[in-house]
């Protein structure tokens, strides 16, 4: 009866537990906009439904060792009244009466310690349910049973590529996506907010597989390729910047554990993470606490950056990550990539010059390529990347900047 019990309570702990780590996540948004008073009672919501569940499991677990206790004061009544009339007709003897209770109550006892083993073993088969689920869930994701070797340059193709993140939706994030990349080419992505610019990007090193077509890197489905030998060869540097606990050095060469102090220095050149470097207390021994709170936006992008550049890829893939940078560091980082021939980059931005000087720009729009060529190119043919860049060009000459 306490078995199913059991399991609602595990869900009802998987709901609080998401419900406490998103309002941690978010508390600086919440107090932003003052909304204690919601999260407050959207945790309670789900600290009750606990609270309910709990009470009600108590309540049929709580009965177990009363009840046990209850059978076996009965029986020992029992054999006390039976076993005196017994006694008095000379039928068994006081030391008989006495071994046999003593048998009765260890047999009870082990009846009762059985009991409650059974009942820590169901909420322990509750919780291993819960486990077993994770631990079977199949990987979306499996090297091949043949892999390639090394990844032989920065080239990309995607030939005729849909993708879909959910296999039940109708419609594809990504529809109809034909590109070739050349090695060492600097290509630009831009489109508006939703247009799978991002979705795109991470087909490369494999985040998710496409759902139609085939994408290539060197010349090969990327399928073929084991997954950490693919991402090895892929520096991406995503949208939301992470860092982790520990040292500005520690976080840094987790692009490259290998990596010496020159190279070091020469990552944090090239994405002006040296401008600030300086100041802080200890430099590259500074301590970050978690997430990097103790550095800003821009300073969290840039050491992003550094840390992909240190890992010295064949594909850099720059996802927005330099949209809380000024201009003029964005100018000197694109400056400091351009120079690196070998490598390909690819650069996702909302602003037009983080992209106009790079060899191919595709203009994405609900999932589609629907324009691609050089900057002068755009201009004259696609009404959308004229669009574009127009209205920045408005506003970058009403603040004093250049497009």
């Amino acid at each position: 009866k306490v078995g199913p019990l059991y399991n609602k309570q595990q869900t009802s702990i998987d709901n609080l537990n998401r419900a406490v780590q998103e309002d941690l996540t978010a508390i600086r948004t919440v107090k932003a906009f003052a909304r204690e008073d919601l999260k407050t009672r959207e945790f309670d919501v789900v600290n009750k439904e606990l609270n309910d569940i709990s009470l009600k499991t108590f309540k049929n677990a709580v009965l177990n060792l009363p009840s046990f206790q209850i059978i076996m004061y009965t029986v020992i009544v029992c054999i006390m009244w039976y076993g005196g009339n017994f006694i008095l007709i000379g039928n068994m003897s006081v030391g008989e009466l006495t071994a046999f209770l003593s048998y009765v109550l260890q047999v009870l006892n082990s009846v009762m310690m059985i009991s409650n083993v059974f009942l820590m073993m169901t909420r322990s088969l509750a919780s291993a349910k819960r486990v077993r689920e994770l631990l079977e869930e199949a990987p979306s994701l499996e090297d091949p049973d043949s892999p390639a070797g090394e990844v032989k340059d920065g080239s990309i193709d995607f030939e005729n590529v849909s993708f879909k993140y959910d296999s039940a939706a109708e419609k594809f994030a990504l529809s109809d996506i034909n590109l070739h990349i050349p090695s060492g080419a600097t290509v630009g992505i831009i489109g508006g907010t939703g247009s799978a610019k991002s979705t795109f990007a991470q087909l490369i090193p494999r985040l998710y597989d496409a759902t139609v077509g085939t994408v290539k890197v060197g010349g090969r489905n990327v399928k073929d390729y084991d997954l950490a030998t693919l991402r090895d060869a892929v520096g991406l540097v995503p949208q939301k910047s992470l860092l982790f606990s520990g040292t500005i050095k520690e976080n840094l060469l987790w692009g490259n554990p290998a990596a010496t102090d020159r190279e070091i220095e020469a990552a944090c050149e090239a994405a002006c993470v040296d401008e600030f470097i300086d100041r802080m207390p200890k430099g590259l021994d500074t301590y970050l606490g978690q997430g990097g709170v103790n550095v800003s936006g821009g300073q969290k992008q840039r050491l992003c950056i550094a840390r992909a550049l240190l890992k010295r890829p064949k594909i850099l893939i720059l996802d927005d990550s330099v949209s809380a940078v000024d201009t003029a560091t964005e100018a000197k980082i694109r400056e400091a990539t351009a120079k690196l021939k070998d490598m390909t980059k690819i650069i996702i931005a909302q602003r037009i010059s983080a992209v106009k000087d790079a060899d191919i720009i595709a203009v994405m729009e609900h999932g589609k390529i629907r324009a691609a060529g050089k900057h002068e190119e755009l201009l004259k043919k696609d009404s959308v990347y004229q669009e574009i860049y127009y209205s920045q060009m408005k506003g970058a000459v009403n603040n004093g900047e250049a497009v």
